[in-house]
């Protein structure tokens, strides 16, 4: 077995003269977080965001609006608040509507058997003759179970 020999001060010499190869980055990644902090604290806020107009609260002495409420039935029959029509009379109605001065809401309600083309038809006069505010109503009957 050999025994080491304690290291003599000409070769405690020798091995402080050799560069180090190794780099400290400790500072470096310090200085890279504090860049990323100021980066993320002087970006601008993004304004991603959509405006809408949304409903305020009613008063108490607040009266709900006038609603008109037109139905398709599944043969294509139209009624008016319960009154059945035919389409002339129905376009004329909503051509009066489109004359007042405050419009009142148009619910449409329309049979699940009904034919397409006969909703669509009602919604095209409607626009045509300037109705300016109509909701669909009913559509919990089409949902899947």
């Amino acid at each position: 077995m050999e025994h080491s020999k304690p290291p003599t001060k000409a070769h405690a010499d020798q091995d402080k003269s050799v560069p180090m190869t190794e780099l400290n980055m400790t500072p470096m990644i310090d200085v890279m977080l504090v860049l990323i902090i100021m980066f993320i604290t002087t970006l601008p806020l993004s304004q991603n965001a959509v405006n809408l107009n949304l409903p305020t609260a009613c008063k108490a002495n607040c009266a709900k609006p006038e609603v008109v409420r037109v139905d398709v039935d599944f043969d294509g029959t139209l009624s008016w608040n319960g009154e059945v029509l035919e389409k002339s009379q129905l376009d004329r109605r909503f051509s009066i509507l489109a004359e007042m001065r405050k419009q009142p809401e148009v619910q449409l309600l329309a049979h699940r058997l009904v034919a397409y083309k006969e909703v669509a038809a009602v919604l095209a006069s409607a626009q045509s003759r300037g109705v300016k505010s109509m909701g669909i109503i009913g559509n919990e009957q089409y949902m899947t179970r």
